[in-house]
């Protein structure tokens, strides 16, 4: 072989290395096949369900993809065992205390996992670490709360169809309310009356106020039956003296009308004997007859000349002192 033809091979050769070369560096650059390459750790979560959540789903860490799913399984619990292979230049930012929940990429994109949170203070997480897993809301469970809270709106908005009936058909009391204008009258006039009473309240509350405050002020006569035993002593002996008195004349009403009853008693001859009656009529009239005579008498003897002087200075003496009184 000359030396032309070698040349014209090693160039040919030379060509098809370098694009080897482009081609494999090209099927690393789509395919994301040079993270293989970089150095991982494995990270351990567990979720009750995953949700569809597949092997090689990204790992997302504050919105950064810092690694991918790689085992999904079953534990004798029936829970789901997440193996995450996670870039080691990332360790440094997961905490021991993050916790772990599955999400989507987009509205209706992949299932991911997502790593958030942790303390301040707590250490970084290191290689075969369990992350506890948060509570996890994923599309079906929004759909199943937005079904059930529309059944809750339906259910509502038949309820107020049938109190706007009721309203609009003068039913039950509210409706009657609404449209009865009589109704509303005897409710408005019990309100002007309740409203005149708790006037009156007020005013009698301010009379009672003002009362108990001049019982407090000395020298009042409520405060000194209140306060001074002395008076209320009185007051109670007195009470105690009129029971007395109304006790006596209680008993003799009732010896009065018994005694006036009998017919053989003094009282009972006077009210039931006319005889006895006309004659003590006929004693009285004699009395007082007698008493005029007597009064004629004396002022016969005052007249007389031999008396005069005596009743002129009776009168004289009568007249001094009743002006030295």
């Amino acid at each position: 072989m000359d030396e032309s033809t070698r040349k014209h091979n090693i160039l040919v050769g030379l060509f098809i290395f370098v694009g080897l070369i482009f081609l494999l560096g090209a099927i690393l650059m789509v395919g994301n096949l040079h993270e293989t390459f970089k150095s991982k750790m494995q990270l351990v979560t567990v979720f009750d369900e995953v949700n569809g959540l597949q092997t090689g789903a990204n790992v997302w860490l504050s919105g950064v993809k810092v690694g991918k799913v790689k085992n999904i399984r079953i534990n004798p619990t029936r829970n789901v065992v997440v193996v995450l292979d996670v870039e080691e230049n990332a360790q440094q930012f997961i905490l021991k205390n993050a916790k772990t929940k599955i999400g989507t990429d987009g509205l209706i994109g992949n299932k991911v996992v997502i790593v958030y949170g942790g303390t301040a203070n707590s250490p970084a997480v290191q290689d075969g670490d369990t992350l506890v897993a948060g509570n996890t809301f994923s599309t079906e469970n929004i759909m199943l709360k937005l079904e059930k809270n529309n059944e809750n709106l339906l259910a509502i908005t038949s309820d107020f169809k049938k109190i706007s009936h009721k309203l609009t058909t003068k039913e039950g009391t509210i409706g009657k309310l609404i449209n009865d204008d009589a109704m509303y009258d005897n409710i408005n006039s019990i309100a002007v009356s309740l409203n005149k009473a708790s006037v009156k309240s007020e005013k009698l509350i301010a009379s009672l106020n003002e009362y108990t405050s001049k019982l407090n002020k000395k020298g009042t006569l409520g405060n000194e039956l209140v306060t001074d035993t002395i008076v209320f002593n009185s007051i109670k002996k007195s009470v105690l003296e009129l029971q007395k008195t109304s006790k006596t004349a209680n008993e003799f009403m009732t010896n009065l009308k018994e005694a006036s009853a009998n017919p053989n008693s003094a009282i009972g001859v006077l009210l039931h004997d006319e005889q006895s009656g006309a004659s003590l009529k006929r004693t009285i009239q004699n009395l007082e007859t007698s008493s005029e005579k007597l009064d004629e008498d004396l002022k016969a003897a005052q007249s007389n000349f031999l008396l005069r002087g005596y009743f002129k200075d009776k009168e004289k003496e009568a007249k001094k002192r009743a002006a030295q009184d």
